[in-house]
């Protein structure tokens, strides 16, 4: 919220972020990085909470935080406003249920409460006029218990709340819908003025936003923008996924709707005839590429003064050449077999795969593919998928929520992108879909612009955030708060305080958050 300004009857006001606290070292860093501000490495588990969620005893030199560790975290300073969002893996959707009420997890989500006790006990003598908590909106349910603590909590120390959903896609023009829970709470003898909601901004489609990036794998995008490497057949499920579809459409293709065929370009690996003109020469021509630049050359240069037998390979019906102690490449240790390594005896059905709609060969007490016929050419995909699994998104919609596990197997992280790159078949497959586009798993890069971030630095260098793991980019990237959206908020608690402490009123057409006098049931 550091940048946000507003201006109330001549007089200006701007936040100052005091500290940004978080338990990963790295988060730390790329905060300092983005806002300028301080930021603290605390761990706020209890010992028994800590314990169940990592499975072990502390590290030594480990202690629990007290009340006074904030207070110094911010020199001293009592917080006008304070942003919690707490871990949300344990409430998510995203996890199973039996994950989500293990000790482990359970442990996770208590650091909800002990989060508001520590700031509420750490500034008791000049309490926050305003404090934002942010979650997953289920949360509402999985977290139904913690949440009626928290409000009693707040309710004890005189605060006034109100909870409910808000689509951080609309308050900050992203490129996603991204619906989050934000209980908002004030202290009613600091803040008398209303609360404001900020007013709702068009939602962006994914092809605004990544749009105007270079294609990934280009190095001007920086090593945060390479492309995922994926199994030939992630990406083949990817082609045949409808744009907007996920996982789920696959059960939907007939097995005989398709046949994968590799048509090679036209004189790609080509070898051109010794006795023949060649053919015109280009200047990207190499020997992969899309000409001809190999030839069958007759002439074997580098032959004089060497061995006959260099690299021979023995014809299996003739006398071999004299055995010496020589290795491969010196002399002829190599021989044409036609033997194919399976005896005569071998049975018929080795690495045999099944026709479905045929009848099956004889069961047997084979364990391995290659011991009989035990493969099926099922076309059922013969698993539970989730919703979302392997989605692919429109390029002119908004996204969906960019989370913390965003990838292709676990959520819809994947673009139906009309840019069609060069095919350069190195590293990854361009395969183009029947809807004209390329399928393709968005880039850690991309999802950092889709949440909101800027994606170069002052000096116009591509944004890279701490550390080399594109796994722990992009939970970082799920976890936070948007910055177009926390500024939208910020504004509008900024022009609030300014407001009260004018002591003035102001009427607005726009939704109310905190009424003065608003009282909720805990």
């Amino acid at each position: 919220m550091q940048e946000a300004q507003d201006e109330y009857r001549g007089i200006p006001g701007n936040f100052i972020t005091l500290v940004g606290i978080d338990s990963d070292k790295e988060a730390c860093q790329d905060f300092e990085m983005f806002t300028g501000a301080p930021a603290v490495q605390m761990d706020l588990f209890s010992r028994k909470d800590y314990i169940a969620f990592h499975g072990h005893e502390p590290p030594k030199g480990w202690r629990e935080i007290t009340p006074e560790d904030l207070r110094r975290a911010t020199g001293g300073i009592a917080p006008d406003v304070v942003s919690l969002s707490a871990p949300c893996k344990g409430f998510s959707g995203l996890l199973p249920t039996k994950s989500a009420i293990s000790d482990k997890y359970q442990a996770l989500n208590r650091l909800t409460v002990r989060g508001i006790r520590l700031v509420l006990e750490a500034f008791k003598d000049n309490l926050p006029g305003i404090i934002l908590f942010e979650n997953v909106p289920r949360i509402t349910s999985r977290g139904a218990g913690l949440l009626r603590q928290i409000k009693a909590l707040l309710s004890a120390y005189g605060y006034l709340f109100h909870e409910g959903t808000h689509d951080c896609g609309e308050l900050g023009g992203l490129g996603q819908k991204r619906i989050r829970f934000l209980l908002l709470v004030r202290q009613p003898e600091k803040i008398t003025s209303f609360v404001y909601q900020p007013p709702k901004l068009q939602l962006q489609t994914i092809g605004d936003v990544i749009g105007p990036l270079p294609m990934p794998d280009d190095p001007s995008g920086g090593p945060m923008h390479r492309l995922p490497r994926l199994q030939w057949k992630t990406w083949v499920r990817l082609a045949l996924i409808p744009a907007g579809g996920d996982w789920r459409d696959l059960e939907k293709i007939a097995p005989d709707q398709y046949r994968l065929e590799h048509v090679p370009r036209q004189s790609t690996f080509g070898v051109s005839s010794w006795v023949k003109p060649g053919p015109t020469v280009i200047g990207h021509a190499r020997v992969g590429g899309s000409q001809a630049a190999a030839i069958s050359d007759p002439r074997l240069t580098g032959r004089e003064g060497r061995h006959p037998g260099v690299y021979r390979v023995v014809k299996f019906d003739e006398p071999g050449p004299c055995v010496t102690g020589t290795r491969f490449g010196s002399g002829a240790p190599a021989i044409a077999d036609p033997r194919t390594g399976f005896a005569d005896s071998t049975h018929g059905a080795i690495y045999r795969v099944n026709k479905w709609d045929d009848t099956s060969r004889t069961v047997t007490g084979a364990m391995r593919p290659n011991n009989g016929a035990i493969s099926i050419q099922d076309p059922r995909l013969g698993c539970k998928v989730r919703s979302g699994t392997m989605g692919v998104q429109l390029w002119d919609e908004p996204g969906k929520t960019v989370t913390g596990t965003g990838d292709v197997h676990s959520g819809a992280a994947a673009i139906a992108d009309p840019r069609i790159p060069e095919d350069t078949e190195q590293g990854t497959w361009v395969i183009i879909s029947e809807d004209g586009t390329r399928h393709r798993p968005l880039t850690t890069w991309e999802l950092l612009a889709l949440q909101g971030f800027p994606v170069y630095m002052s000096n116009g260098s591509p944004v890279v955030l701490t550390g080399k793991s594109d796994a722990r980019w992009r939970e970082r990237i799920g976890n936070a708060v948007p910055p177009p959206a926390a500024r939208a908020i910020g504004k509008q608690i900024l022009r609030t305080l300014l407001i009260s402490q004018a002591g003035a009123w102001e009427m607005s057409a726009l939704p109310v958050w905190v009424q003065p006098g608003m009282e909720e049931t805990v």
